[in-house]
């Protein structure tokens, strides 16, 4: 019996050496069966995983190559690999370019390569509890979580019932979750934010010479490489924005692009023509004090097009660069990390903090009040507070009878 192809998936191709000398450099390849498709992109030593040029690459082949049958079909006659390539189709127009996908395609793009390696060989009949329980360990040794295994699932399930919502299989396929972790509570104090801030814009870069006398030598230079990190800070702390719409915030209107009107001081978060999604992203006023920093970008020309700038170009992500930032500004983060989403932990911790009704907090940040409570309820002043105050109160005297 042949064995069913694994599916389109990355692998990094070790270099070729002939009589001690590199005839071939290491490259990242997409593997197609008996196919070996190079990226074009190189690969180093030290990677484990594949950068974004490959798994751009990944996406359009999967995109405009692969095409699965779209008929009806018993579901043991199903690859995954299929299901997910049908789900990848429908959802990233493949006229795009790279620098045109939005933070969630590229999720998006990223999370079924990580699927295709290990379900792209099975069929739908294969998944059940024990292989979703392999699948959280296989994405351990990748130095993922149970958060992020979790994640994962949920997309190769919403991939399933797309799947099926299309009439192509027939029955039900139920996928295994693994438990729902605590929700994180990390968030900024306000000294912390400011040594980031401040870490981001004063920090210029250094280079070591490689030729010449000095050679070997440090010297400072006069870029200033993480500024973009440091306006990413300030948007973030202010409105408590999800980092993808920060990254996409433009100052012109534009499909994929969130908005930012600088006339009225207006933030419309969710991106021009994308559907609206249980991740509420609500227009929103721009605190007064942001606003005089967003003018003063658009002024200099700091921000071109998006707030968030690099080299003039727009960023795709600023998690590495934030990492940096991170360790400059010296926080602690030894009981748990600090992220660009923890950003959105802070501002909603911060609105708690200045005693903010909670429906008037829930509707600025894009949550429900039920989830503002339950995650950040117990920093607003009013939290128990009754109880506080019968717990100190003295026993009212009863009268006496007469």
């Amino acid at each position: 019996m042949s064995r069913t192809s694994k599916g389109p998936r990355l692998y990094k191709r070790a270099a070729r050496r002939k009589n001690g000398a590199v005839v071939r450099n290491s490259v990242w390849v997409v593997l197609d069966g008996s196919k070996e498709i190079s990226t074009g992109v190189a690969a180093t030593p030290d990677q484990s995983k594949a950068p974004a040029e490959a798994v751009k690459f990944l996406s359009d082949y999967l995109i405009k190559q692969v095409r699965p049958e779209r008929k009806a079909r018993e579901i043991d006659d199903i690859p995954i690999a299929d299901v997910l390539s049908i789900y990848l189709d429908d959802h990233i127009d493949p006229e795009k370019t790279e620098s045109e996908l939005t933070a969630q395609e590229r999720h998006l793009v990223q999370t079924v390569s990580r699927l295709n390696k290990y379900w792209g060989s099975k069929v739908l009949t294969d998944i059940n509890t024990r292989e979703a329980k392999g699948y959280v360990k296989h994405r351990q040794k990748d130095g993922g979580g149970p958060g992020g295994a979790r994640r994962d699932l949920e997309m190769l399930r919403a991939a399933i019932n797309h799947h099926g919502a299309e009439n192509l299989h027939y029955g039900k396929v139920s996928v295994w979750l693994p438990e729902k972790g605590e929700a994180r509570d990390r968030w900024l104090t306000r000294s912390e934010a400011a040594a980031m801030i401040w870490a981001a814009w004063r920090y210029r870069e250094v280079q070591t010479i490689h030729v010449g006398p000095d050679k070997g030598k440090k010297v400072i230079t006069d870029r200033r490489p993480l500024r973009h990190v440091a306006r990413f800070l300030l948007i973030g702390c202010y409105t408590g924005t999800r980092a993808g719409a920060i990254a996409s915030a433009s100052k012109l209107r534009s499909i994929g692009k969130s908005y930012v009107d600088l006339d009225r001081g207006m933030y419309y978060r969710k991106a021009i023509g994308k559907k609206t999604t249980n991740k509420r992203q609500p227009p929103a006023p721009i605190p007064p004090r942001l606003l005089t920093h967003m003018r003063r970008w658009d002024r200099l020309g700091v921000a071109k097009e998006h707030f968030i700038e690099y080299n003039g170009k727009p960023v795709l992500s600023v998690k590495k660069a934030f990492r940096t930032v991170v360790k400059l500004a010296k926080i602690d983060t030894t009981v748990e990390n600090v992220t660009p989403h923890t950003l959105r932990h802070t501002a909603a911790t911060w609105l708690m903090h200045q005693g903010v009704d909670l429906w008037t907090a829930a509707g600025y940040l894009g949550m429900t009040v039920e989830v503002l409570e339950r995650v950040y309820g117990h920093h607003h002043p009013d939290h128990l507070a009754d109880a506080v105050r019968g717990i100190t109160a003295k026993r009212p005297m009863k009268k006496a009878v007469v």
